[in-house]
């Protein structure tokens, strides 16, 4: 039994040539997983890890006067690509926070997400409507690379990338190009293309 969501990490073919059987946990970590979401968006809005480089290095004044340059959450809106258990647990949390939540997900009713209080919508919609971009799709073969260079141009130039999905879901240097270029602001990322990443990967030399 493999205490994952899905079985991606694992050589089913090999297994179930030696006759072992892979089963997964399809329950596991949607809380958790929906929880690291929602630390994503916050951290990333509030640009916590930069307040607390200003606070260690001693650039105290600076703290007040960039945090006056982003506006009030409440209002803003969050986009889903997906609208599986952890999407809907993140949805869930993003209400009280006063977010406007759209999704896409074209295996998904759209009674089913407007039950859940949410705005079906197209991808292009998402990309370009969202405050936040929050990437859910799971790990298969028809969606890897499913987020490239057109998308990202479609993004707000103040919006937040945030993805605790799967890493191949998105084309990775399309990403890079977009951070670099400033396309959009800032990314919240709990996995990459390729894990662990080389220490040549550009994401993680960049502030944003």
């Amino acid at each position: 039994v493999l205490g994952s969501v899905g079985v991606d990490s694992v050589d089913v073919k090999a297994a179930t040539a030696r006759g072992i059987p892979v089963t997964n946990c399809p329950d596991t970590f949607i809380e958790e997983v929906a929880d690291h979401a929602m630390m994503l968006l916050l951290s990333t809005f509030r640009r916590t890890i930069e307040q607390d480089k200003m606070v260690r290095e001693g650039r105290w004044r600076e703290g007040r006067p960039a945090l006056l340059q982003i506006p009030r959450l409440m209002g803003q809106t969050l986009g889903l690509i997906s609208f599986g258990h952890v999407a809907r647990a993140v949805a869930k949390r993003a209400k009280p926070f006063g977010l406007r939540v759209i999704a896409y997900d074209p295996f998904i009713e759209e009674l089913v997400m407007v039950e859940h209080g949410v705005l079906p919508v197209t991808l292009e919609e998402v990309m370009s409507q969202s405050d936040f971009v929050s990437m859910h799709a799971p790990a298969r073969p028809e969606v890897e690379g499913m987020l490239g260079e057109k998308h990202f141009r479609m993004m707000k130039k103040t919006a937040i990338f945030i993805n605790t999905g799967r890493g191949p879901t998105v084309q990775e240097s399309a990403l890079i190009k977009a951070l670099e270029e400033k396309w959009f602001a800032y990314a919240g990322l709990d996995v990459l293309e390729i894990e662990p990443p080389g220490d040549n990967n550009p994401l993680l030399k960049m502030d944003n």
